[in-house]
């Protein structure tokens, strides 16, 4: 009789300690705020409620958070189109942990990896907790990290769009990628290179190397050489710079072939003049475009490269880095040791 009860004791003990264990969120949660425009200086730590996930969302705790160009350009003055309200809570990029399941969500479950680009109009990324809208959501590539991961989206997404959307870019082709570095321009590289393309990069002299390790087929050092003097009759163009350098690429497309731009006006003038055509390109969320890069990643086709990562509360010297613009690759906010 002893004997059986101790072994129901045992059996009910060993239950109790396979079944997993519910960490309870805290109210708060750590997060970076401005309250105005301006410099770095208007970013600064809060400390925010946690939210609560909406019909068609998830809750994801953070792990890391990317930095991107339109954080701070967002951040200096609200961007036309989709500023959202003050005050902002700044970012696009995340990976992490599903936490919560809201309303209606049946293809995703509490404990799953996860990655995301936030649609234009919602940032919230630099936080402890954030609401994804589930259309916007894929799970994380396996044996891939969180910085890395988060590093990926909007600037994958971004080559991925005008490359093959605004681009119509296939095998056999030849694509001349501005900024081939940096952190759109070193993904676009990637992706060329996989789709069968023939790939010529600009960069500065320190990143040569870097830009033919990806896989570009010719890197040009864009201080020591003018690109159109030894570039000639590509089929795309993807300027990624904006300026002089855009106004200059229309000279080496081939008769109907094509200009994308994400980064100045497309000269719609010159551009009729040659014959070519032109295109700007604004990055969208895509879960079914996000899901084919992460398999990318997962075969080791892509890889996006780290820069710097910053601990959540020194997101104001990444945004001061990032304003340079001379980068390798990708900045990333590690957020899962924001409370450490």
């Amino acid at each position: 009789m002893k004997l059986a009860v101790l072994a129901a004791l045992v059996t009910s003990g060993m239950s109790a300690c396979s079944a997993p264990a519910r960490v309870p969120r805290p109210a708060t949660m750590h997060a970076i705020q401005y309250r105005a425009y301006g410099a770095s200086s208007v970013l600064e730590p809060v400390e925010l409620p946690v939210p609560v996930p909406e019909a068609g969302e998830v809750l994801v705790k953070v792990d890391a958070a990317a930095v991107n160009t339109i954080d701070w350009e967002n951040r200096r003055e609200a961007l036309t189109g989709f500023a959202p309200h003050l005050p902002v809570v700044p970012g696009y990029d995340l990976a992490g942990e599903v936490v919560a399941l809201g309303r209606g969500v049946g293809d995703h479950a509490v404990g799953e990896r996860v990655f995301a680009m936030l649609p234009l109009d919602s940032p919230r990324a630099y936080a402890e907790y954030v609401r994804v809208p589930v259309a916007v959501l894929a799970r994380q590539p396996r044996g891939v990290d969180a910085i890395h991961a988060a590093a990926v989206p909007l600037v994958a997404l971004t080559a991925w769009q005008a490359l093959f959307e605004a681009g119509g870019l296939r095998a056999g082709q030849t694509v001349l990628i501005h900024g081939a570095s940096g952190g759109v321009g070193h993904i676009a590289v990637q992706l060329a290179r996989h789709a069968g393309a023939r790939v010529i990069g600009t960069s500065s002299a320190a990143n040569l190397a870097f830009v033919r390790s990806l896989g570009a087929d010719q890197a040009i050092d864009y201080r020591a050489q003018r690109f159109e003097d030894v570039v000639r009759d590509v089929d795309l163009v993807f300027d990624t710079v904006g300026g002089e350098t855009l106004a200059r690429s229309y000279q080496v497309v081939r008769a109907g072939g094509t200009v994308v731009s994400i980064a100045g006006r497309i000269d719609a003038g010159a551009v009729a003049a040659r014959g070519i055509h032109g295109k700007h390109v604004l990055v969208r969320p895509d879960a079914s475009q996000l899901a084919q890069i992460a398999a990318l990643l997962e075969q080791g086709a892509l890889r996006p490269e780290i820069d710097t990562v910053y601990p959540l509360r020194d997101a104001a010297r990444a945004h001061d880095k990032s304003e340079t613009r001379h980068l390798r690759g990708r900045l990333v906010l590690q957020v899962s040791a924001a409370r450490e």
